[in-house]
């Protein structure tokens, strides 16, 4: 009769804890939970490219645009102006990025979950005489942008061949500050917030 009386005992002391653990607000896995409506999802997948060939005088473009806590890219189909005589050839490029990151996502966009923070009122200029030649002009000053779109800048113009920065850009504000080199590393992409992070926008090293 002993071991009966030591699986009671097992069988109360479980029974112990079950109703401990129901006390303090711990429900078991295995049963589902009502909790409410589950939160929309949304797949951070951009739209299929078209299979159609480019129209005349346009091409392929990678924009970053938000999607839910990080940047995800998409691919539109630009139409970049051609230089002139008084404009600096990257400079029309960098205006055109920057008009569609601007621009409202389109319907299978917005569906899949993309976003742009990018302000309206937001203009680039070209560099000034004392700047690297690589460096564009901001009509705010980057570190005065929400972090999430100063990331989406960096890496839409770091993706663009013909601006040539390679994963990053040179970008400095309307005011007598010098122009920082920002990059676009796997690090912004996941957490566009580290541009609110000090080191971010290093000092370009000084030429000799």
């Amino acid at each position: 009769m002993t071991p009966i009386r030591r699986t009671g005992r097992r069988t109360a002391a479980v029974a112990a804890l079950a109703l401990a653990a129901a006390g303090c607000g711990i429900r078991g896995t295995s049963v589902p939970v009502d909790a409410g409506g589950a939160p929309s999802r949304v797949s951070c997948k951009a739209p299929a490219s078209e299979p159609a060939p480019n129209p005349p005088g346009e091409s392929r473009a990678t924009i970053y645009l938000v999607c839910g806590s990080a940047l995800a890219q998409v691919e539109r189909a630009v139409s970049l102006p051609k230089s002139s005589a008084t404009t600096e050839p990257p400079l029309p490029t960098a205006r055109t990025l920057l008009k569609e990151l601007q621009r409202q996502p389109s319907s299978e966009e917005d569906r899949a979950g993309f976003s742009t923070a990018l302000p309206q009122d937001l203009k680039v200029t070209a560099p000034r005489a004392d700047d690297p030649a690589q460096a564009l002009r901001l009509s705010i000053r980057p570190d005065d942008l929400p972090s999430f779109a100063l990331a989406q800048l960096v890496c839409t113009y770091g993706a663009s061949p013909a601006l040539g920065q390679k994963h990053g850009a040179v970008l400095g504000g309307p005011d007598d500050a010098a122009a920082h080199r920002y990059d676009c590393s796997a690090d912004v992409l996941a957490n566009p917030d580290i541009a609110e992070n000090a080191g971010w926008g290093d000092t370009l090293p000084e030429e000799g």
